[in-house]
């Protein structure tokens, strides 16, 4: 479990000076931020709440969604309590404004904000409502037709893919190369088969662009391989054209909109089958506007690897659905375990990191691999080598095809290769990284890189803009055409390009985050892990760096900082899972 008391960085530290008693004690302790205490003294002042324990619990129930939670578990403050603090909060009574006006919510000893009590509520509700099962399929048609497709199509896949059609809901998980995408594919051609010659409104859609386009191109190609006698080709026909959407893009983001998404409970969508890939990035609020958003007879499935990252916004709602629904009579998670890829090594070493134990992780790193490099150094000169080893080439190679104009090239190059790190700043950071890549590639090509535009700079959309269509994730290339520079941008099922200047939200990707990364994959990938005390250094983390891999991994860090990360796990505070095995919400 990661140290909750961790202090944040030194801009987030400052003190607020307005604070007395318990709320300036855990501000000065680095536990609580000034915007935290300041929070907390305004909800108090608008309730009537004066009791200083009771706004200490809101602070630091502020502070845990901030961090990710939708709650605070008050059973682990006790236990890490930060130095110089001696006794910790009790959850206010009932009789506090805060509780009796809902303001907080205390169950079971996690307190929630309103709003976060509410949204937890309404997905269990909405998710035990869609778990059971459906009528009208034909079992023995959709098993013939799933026997033709033996030969791209496990017993595993098989059964997953049978079992999905009787369900209003599914939740599919497995590791990388456990063949999820094939089986949403011979599922939708199943469920397609079922329907008398009617097409299937089918939605594919993901967290980011990158990953809606690669949900797109990997089920159109699985659906033209199956479709290799009259009766799958018919199939497919009723599913095609197929085109995956940002989950933004497809509840219709409005921020002009009071609702903020066009579709919701009084205007839902009109599809048929869902289908959600890297589902464990979607955090609570997201799932919470999804599921209302569906008609109740509209399928769903949500695919993803629940020992992945958790989101950026607060929640773990496909951990916790897979925890909550384990051994429920009608549990709606099916998982997949056999591998397919040629890339035993990395998988290997995925398994040992689930396994938790650091000296089966270390000895996969030091064992001779084509597949898995390990550099275990923290010293800066062994490290800045091993990182232009892999980066300056990669950058060479897009900034080459940038300037002759060949943009599809330039995007394969960039795919190639991806530098991944935990932080943005410092040492370790996307942003020293970045800038370094850009000064080792103007040496080379004698190149003024300083610019903010140059041929071959790599491009990472940070924003949704609906003006442009272009969806934070999304990632492209600017090439040089003529004398005229374009930024062209992957994104959905196809390519865009657009003048530079007109594009205010984009970042250099020389480097990438690891939680920016998620949803992507790269031929190659490198991973600079940081210091062993670094706050960010999880095991999740670090598997969610690897398994971006699709065929080679470089791992630079020391010994320290892989025992940190297969040690510290990410845990963040629910009830979600206790509210859908039918208890309270638990920790």
């Amino acid at each position: 479990m990661t140290e909750l008391w961790q202090g944040d960085d030194a801009y987030d530290r400052r003190l607020a000076l307005a604070a007395t008693g318990p709320l300036a004690d855990w501000n000065a302790a680095g536990v609580l931020t000034a915007g935290d205490v300041h929070v907390a003294r305004t909800i108090g002042r608008l309730a009537g709440e004066a009791d200083e324990a009771a706004l200490l619990v809101t602070a630091l129930t502020v502070r845990a969604v901030r961090h990710g939670s939708v709650c605070l578990d008050l059973a682990t403050i006790a236990d890490r309590l930060p130095e110089g603090l001696t006794a910790a909060p009790d959850p206010p009574p009932a009789t506090s404004p805060l509780v009796r006006d809902r303001i907080l919510h205390v169950e079971a000893g996690l307190v929630y904000l309103d709003r976060y009590h509410l949204l937890e509520r309404q997905v269990a509700d909405q998710l035990s409502t869609r778990i059971g099962a459906v009528d009208g399929i034909d079992q023995a048609r959709a098993t013939a037709l799933a026997d033709t497709l033996d030969g791209h199509f496990s017993p595993e896949q098989q059964r997953a893919a049978l079992a999905a059609l009787t369900r209003r809901t599914v939740v599919l998980t497995g590791g990388p190369g456990t063949g999820k995408t094939t089986t949403v594919a011979r599922m939708l051609l199943l469920l397609a088969d079922q329907h008398a010659g009617q097409r299937l409104r089918v939605v594919l859609a993901a967290p980011t662009g990158k990953a809606a386009a690669r949900l797109t191109e990997a089920v159109n190609s699985e659906l033209a391989l199956a479709a290799s006698t009259d009766q799958t080709r018919a199939a497919v026909r009723l599913l095609s054209p197929l085109a995956g959407v940002t989950l933004h893009r497809l509840l219709g983001w409005r921020p002009d909109n009071r609702t903020r998404f066009a579709h919701h409970r009084g205007n839902r969508l009109g599809a048929d089958l869902v289908v959600v890939d890297e589902s464990s990035m979607v955090d609570l609020t997201m799932m919470a506007r999804l599921l209302e958003a569906l008609r109740p007879d509209t399928r769903l499935l949500l695919v993803g690897d629940p020992d992945q990252l958790t989101s950026v916004g607060a929640g773990a709602v496909l951990a916790d659905i897979v925890a909550g629904c384990a051994g429920t009579p009608d549990s709606p998670v099916l998982a997949l375990t056999e591998n397919f890829r040629a890339t035993r090594d990395i998988q290997g070493l995925a398994d040992a990191l689930r396994s938790g134990d650091p000296d089966l992780v270390l000895d996969r790193l030091r064992t001779s691999s084509t597949q898995i490099t390990f550099v275990e150094t923290d010293d800066p000169a062994a490290v800045e080598a091993a990182v232009r080893a892999d980066c300056l080439p990669a950058a060479e190679a897009a900034h080459a095809a940038a300037v002759e104009g060949d943009a599809d090239s330039a995007l394969a190059a960039l795919r190639g290769h991806r530098l991944l790190c935990a932080h943005r700043e410092g040492p370790h950071g996307v942003r020293r990284w970045n800038s370094q890549v850009e000064q080792w590639l103007a040496e080379e090509t004698g190149e003024d890189m300083a610019r903010v535009w140059y041929p071959g700079r790599p491009l990472l959309v940070t924003r949704n803009d609906r003006a442009l269509d272009l969806y934070n994730g999304e990632t492209g290339v600017v090439v040089q055409h003529g004398s005229r520079l374009r930024a062209h941008i992957e994104g959905g099922d196809r390519t865009r390009d657009f003048a530079p200047v007109r594009l205010d939200a984009v970042q250099t990707m020389h480097a990438l985050t690891i939680h920016k990364a998620q949803g992507s994959e790269a031929d190659q990938i490198t991973v600079l892990l940081p210091e062993a005390d670094s706050r960010l250094l999880t095991r999740e983390l670090f598997y969610t760096a690897l398994t971006r891999a699709r065929h080679h991994v470089r791992i630079i860090g020391s010994e320290e900082a892989v025992r940190a990360a297969v040690l510290t796990r990410a845990s963040r505070a629910t009830g979600l899972a206790g509210r859908l095995s039918g208890q309270s919400p638990v920790r």
